[in-house]
């Protein structure tokens, strides 16, 4: 799977961060591309600007929740961002208590040094595009 390049207004907020938080957050977005593409209930990701920040919406099928790449104010570490509306970061929080930092109902925080932990971020990146699916399901 090719990550398609991000629009030009994405591309930009991405460069206005400092270097090493763009590019470990750069590497979260090509892991959002391939966990959606992993999933065909997803569907095509939308990419854009939500707050000033690059955000993935799965507007063609309305399976997830939104999530947000950038940074959380009190803090220099690459933050993904949820709606705090949701019960993702809580369950998160639950599966991987030692693996990330969080930021109250909203934030995952990553580290900018080592190695991505890929797996445990596809699990929750999964949680949220299919957000609306699971709770479709227990209805």
């Amino acid at each position: 799977m090719t990550v398609p390049p991000p629009p030009r207004e994405v591309s930009r907020a991405f460069d206005a961060l400092p270097a090493p938080i763009g590019k470990r957050l750069l590497q979260v977005r090509a892991l959002i591309f391939a966990t959606a593409a992993a999933h065909d209930e997803v569907g095509r990701l939308t990419e854009t600007l939500k707050w000033g920040e690059p955000a993935y919406l799965t507007d063609e099928t309305g399976s997830g929740s939104t999530i947000r790449l950038g940074r959380v104010k009190d803090s220099e570490h690459p933050a993904i961002l949820f709606n705090c509306k949701t019960t993702l970061v809580d369950t998160f929080r639950e599966r991987f208590p030692d693996q990330f930092e969080y930021r109250q109902t909203r934030a995952l925080l990553l580290s900018v040094a080592g190695a991505l932990p890929k797996q445990e971020l596809t699990v929750c990146l999964s949680l949220a595009l299919t957000y609306h699916l699971d709770r479709r399901r227990k209805r």
